[in-house]
């Protein structure tokens, strides 16, 4: 399996769509962007130069389109994964037939993304790291007058809230003015999982998972009261990581 960042171009004709895809993917820090083009065949030329793990690939477009696009890399010796993100969703069964991993529509949603990027990562990556690779060091989180060094493996969980992440840690809160994404890279090799846009939770911590409203869910945290939220979108990859 592969055991980096995961190599991503962009093919679409809408420079606006093409931008905002970008942006979104380089929120994830196991994305790595290497291209971008505007066209099929160009798209073409990118994936035989760059070689990525993954291509998105909008399918109405002058030249050589998505679909015949995705015709060409069934010959190409190494072939990304493949995930269609249009505007179009009467495309949805063929683009499957191509053996597309995921189909996203436009407007982009933020929370299908993160579960289309999850199960890519289930595909390319190692499902753990192992404890040897893990890094040695403590989490800094500088407080008033002082530096508290956490060890990733006493956070229980942590959430955005305004301009602060708030920690959770063996009871106690701490607040960082570095941005969720910045903290979860630090964290990187821990068992910590997204649960929803402004909440990642410690996987060893959780304790329970409770049905809510319209397919969404409450989690519980081990020596905690308060529930947590989890996306609708979230649940089916959760549960695969929690359960055996």
């Amino acid at each position: 399996m592969k055991t980096g960042r995961i190599r991503v171009i962009v093919v679409d004709d809408e420079p606006h769509s093409r931008s905002e895809l970008i942006y979104l993917l380089e929120e994830h820090s196991q994305i790595e962007v290497t291209g971008e083009a505007d066209s099929g065949q160009k798209g073409l030329e990118l994936v035989l130069q760059k070689e990525p793990d993954v291509i998105f690939l909008d399918i109405e477009m002058s030249q050589m389109n998505g679909m015949e696009l995705a015709e060409h890399l069934k010959k190409v010796k190494k072939r990304p994964l493949l995930i269609f993100a249009t505007a179009y969703p009467d495309y949805a069964a063929k683009a499957f037939r191509m053996e597309a991993t995921d189909y996203l529509l436009k407007p982009f949603d933020e929370e299908q993304l993160e579960e289309t990027i999850k199960r890519i990562e289930k595909i390319l990556l190692s499902d753990t790291m192992p404890e040897n690779a893990r890094k040695k060091g403590k989490l800094a989180v500088e407080g008033q007058n002082r530096i508290v060094y956490l060890a990733p493996d006493t956070i229980d969980y942590l959430y955005r809230e305004g301009r602060e992440t708030l920690i959770h840690s063996q009871g106690q809160q701490y607040s960082t003015k570095a941005t969720l994404k910045e903290v979860s890279e630090k964290l990187q090799g821990w068992p910590f999982f997204r649960i929803h846009k402004s909440y990642i939770v410690n996987l060893q911590a959780v304790k329970e998972l409770i049905p809510w409203v319209n397919g969404a869910y409450q989690l519980k945290i081990k020596g905690y009261q308060e529930e947590l939220p989890v996306s609708r979108n979230f649940v089916k990859a959760l549960r695969e990581e929690l359960e055996l």
